[in-house]
Parts: structure tokens; sequence; C-alpha cells
């Protein structure tokens, strides 16, 4: 009888490292994910504001077209 409770015992043990193992690998993967993520964001940030900066040029020459035809007048 003295050996059921320590069998007991080690049973559950073992149940709780091999999910605090499953957790952790779990938890390595979203941690890989999350890296991921961040670099796209850098990524879509660089990008966004090379949009920004194009949008911005493109801006300025329509502004430059509409005023040699006369539609918007000149800044003073």
């Amino acid at each position: 009888m003295a050996e059921e409770p320590d069998n007991l015992t080690l049973i559950i043990l073992r149940r709780i490292e091999t999910r605090m193992t499953s957790m952790e690998e779990k938890l390595d993967r979203m941690g890989d994910d999350l890296r991921d993520v961040k670099v796209r964001l850098s990524s879509m940030d660089e990008n966004m504001a090379v949009v920004q900066r194009r949008l911005d040029r493109l801006d300025d020459r329509l502004d430059r077209v509409e005023r040699r035809l006369g539609l918007i007048e000149a800044p003073h």
C-alpha cells in the first residue's frame, strides 16, 4: 500500500512534466511567430513610408500642373 501513493504521485508529476514541456514548446513557437510578425510589421512600416513619399511628390507635381494650367492660384 505504501507504493500506491508514491506511484500515483509519480504518475501525476510525469503528467505535469509532459504538459509543461508541451506548453514550453508552444510558447517557443509563439515567440518565433511574434518575431516574424514584428519583422513583417517593420517591413510594412518601411513600405508605407516609401508610398507616402511618392504620394507627397505626386501631390507636389499635381499642384505645379494645376498652377501652370491656371486651375489654382499660385501661393503668394
